[in-house]
């Protein structure tokens, strides 16, 4: 398991802890504590059921027709290999990262239990085994592509790869055979990735948004409680937040190394960041392109300045990611104050998940 998330589970456990014993010290004739009282449990069916159906499912839904688009794209630079369809496939690849990016404020579920997860999006890819590949004699079908090779050799970077060339356009002349063949068994099965992910959340299919908008109810074995679904929430956006700031932001900027850098190849990585972010925001607000009831509501019920405060951290770590100069493979030497100033602020971030909002969930009263 990832030392950070290790760090960020043993700080959640000992904050919280930390909490309960200072409510436990409050005096019982405090009259906020009696204002709310037990008896004034808070809903959350309906921020469950937007959480589920307006944010995560259209997000995934996005995806899957992005990831539609890209594969017509892929086909279509395979049977017209031009430079126009080759622009065309690099930016329907780009247009396909930003929902899936967003949704990495959410990687719980089914994206998790069916492994969909590393199968999509494994980084850094090693470019000595994506060479092997190409090398090799097997016939190249998404079958194979899914059952046949890591996961470093599949999924968007191996896309990215095939398409792009350290942010410089890549010449159509230059693509062999093989890497259309490559590219393309790769985008079928990206789809396929898609198209199951969605699925899991949907009515017709196994309909794990219903699973979220139930929580607490008679019979649901996941949640069984609200409480338990609106902390998972909160823990999703916790990890993203973290794996942003301590994990894809800082170690290629503490190592120095541009092979540690996410979306290396098209030069995508702060729109990527950023999207990570917008995920949170995405949650915490309850929308995606509709708008929903988020948990921004719960938190200023209880804590208007609490739930001002986090607003404006986020959109300012988006804000500052984006101040980072592009690309972000060489601001990891050249804009180090820049970077080290947008991983303070997705830091701020995780911090205030981890020390205000996720103990307020943990002590709050839901039916």
């Amino acid at each position: 398991m990832n030392f950070y998330k290790v760090w960020t589970v043993f700080c959640c456990l000992f904050i919280t802890t930390s909490f309960i014993i200072g409510c436990i010290g409050c005096s019982e004739d405090d009259e906020d504590v009696d204002d709310k009282g037990e008896s004034e449990a808070y809903d959350a069916a309906t921020m469950l059921n937007d959480f589920a159906n307006t944010v995560v499912l259209a997000t995934y839904t996005d995806l899957d027709n992005k990831a539609g688009e890209l594969l017509m794209a892929v086909k279509a630079l395979t049977e017209d290999t031009t430079q126009a369809n080759l622009e065309k496939a690099q930016e329907a690849w780009v247009a396909t990262r930003t929902p899936w990016e967003q949704s990495e404020a959410f990687l719980f579920g089914p994206v998790d239990t069916q492994g969909l997860d590393p199968a999509l999006d494994s980084w850094p890819v090693d470019r000595v085994s994506l060479q092997e590949v190409l090398d090799g004699g097997k016939e190249l079908t998404a079958d194979f592509v899914k059952d046949g090779l890591e996961d470093t050799q599949k999924g968007f970077h191996t896309i990215e790869f095939l398409l792009f060339r350290e942010g410089d356009q890549r010449k159509v002349s230059d693509i062999t055979d093989r890497e259309l063949e490559y590219l393309v068994a790769s985008t079928e099965y990206l789809k396929e990735s898609t198209s199951q992910l969605r699925l899991a959340w949907a009515p017709e299919g196994e309909n794990f948004s219903n699973t979220v908008a139930s929580a607490g109810k008679e019979g649901n074995a996941v949640y069984r409680s609200q409480s338990s679904a609106v902390q998972e929430m909160v823990n999703g956006m916790i990890t993203i937040a973290d794996e942003v700031a301590n994990g894809k932001i800082s170690d290629p900027y503490n190592e120095k190394d541009t092979t540690l850098v996410e979306s290396q190849f098209s030069f995508n990585s702060i729109s990527d960041f950023q999207d990570n972010i917008r995920g949170i925001q995405n949650v915490y607000m309850g929308k995606f392109t509709n708008d929903g009831q988020g948990l921004n509501e719960f938190v200023n019920d209880v804590d208007v300045d609490l739930d001002s405060r986090f607003q404006s951290e986020v959109q300012n770590a988006i804000d500052t990611i984006g101040a980072i100069p592009d690309p972000f493979r060489d601001s990891i030497t050249s804009n180090r104050s820049a970077v080290q100033t947008a991983i303070d602020a997705v830091s701020k971030v995780q911090l205030t998940l981890e020390q205000d909002i996720l103990p307020l969930i943990q002590v709050s009263a839901f039916n």
